[in-house]
C-alpha cells in the first residue's frame, strides 16, 4: 500500500497504538495522550499564541507533539515548506505544533515516525528500549 497524506484520525490511531499509552481528557475535553503520566501528543485548546495574524482568531485545531531534541524541533520548524511551527511560548520546550487542517502536508509514515519519536522521548528507558527492540528494522 502506497503512503498517503496524514489525517486527523491517524494522530489518534497512531498515538493510541503506542504501548502503555493512556488517553485522558484535558480540562476542556481536549485529547491528551500520555505514557507513564507524561504527555507526548496534546490537542491544544485555542490559545492567543496561535492565532490568525489577520483576524486574531485563535486556531482551534492545534496539535502539540513532543520531539526528541531541540535539533529535531529546529529541523521541522525552520523549513519554510514545513507545516510544523512553534511559538515564543514554546521556546526551549521539546515540541512542535501543527494545525489539523495542515496534516495532509505530511505523509502518514512521517506522522507515525514523529509520534513514535515523541512517545520514545517521554517513555521510561525500559519501555523505550523494549519498543525499539520489538520494532527495530530487519537488516537485509
Amino acid at each position: 500500500m502506497a503512503d498517503r497524506p496524514a489525517r486527523l484520525s491517524d494522530v489518534h490511531q497512531i498515538a493510541a497504538a503506542m504501548p502503555h499509552t493512556k488517553r485522558i481528557e484535558g480540562p476542556k475535553g481536549n485529547a491528551v495522550y500520555q505514557v507513564g503520566g507524561k504527555s507526548f501528543v496534546f490537542f491544544r485548546t485555542p490559545q492567543p499564541d496561535a492565532a490568525d495574524p489577520e483576524t486574531g482568531e485563535r486556531f482551534a485545531d492545534v496539535i502539540m507533539i513532543w520531539v526528541e531534541s531541540e535539533s529535531e524541533k529546529l529541523a521541522l520548524v525552520q523549513d519554510p515548506r514545513s507545516p510544523f511551527f512553534t511559538t515564543a511560548r514554546f521556546d526551549d520546550h521539546p515540541s512542535v505544533l501543527i494545525r489539523a487542517c495542515h496534516l495532509a502536508e505530511v505523509s502518514r509514515t512521517e506522522l507515525a515516525e514523529l509520534i513514535q519519536d515523541g512517545w520514545l522521548s517521554r517513555a521510561s528507558k525500559r519501555r523505550a528500549d523494549q519498543w525499539l527492540q520489538a520494532n527495530r528494522p530487519i537488516s537485509q
